[in-house]
């Protein structure tokens, strides 16, 4: 996934789950519920789906995002 400069992921409504992401390059902010983490490039990140999320990035970021079970 590319997030451009002040973008973000649509939010997505809890479900069943699990989510894992790696950042290629930038900086993100995950938010799960009503906490927020910081992920910066060669980080990873992993969070049940149980809460709504979303991911933001104030400089723009490419991650690899994997979630199962897959609800595309």
């Amino acid at each position: 996934m590319t997030i451009a400069k002040g973008g973000r992921s649509y939010e997505d409504d809890p479900h069943e789950g699990e989510e894992f992401g790696y950042v290629l390059s930038g900086k993100v902010e995950i938010h799960v519920g009503s906490h927020k983490y910081t992920a910066s490039k060669g980080e990873s990140f992993y969070f049940r789906s149980d809460k709504t999320h979303y991911i933001t990035s104030a400089c723009g970021a490419r991650i690899l995002w994997v979630s199962t079970p897959p609800s595309f």
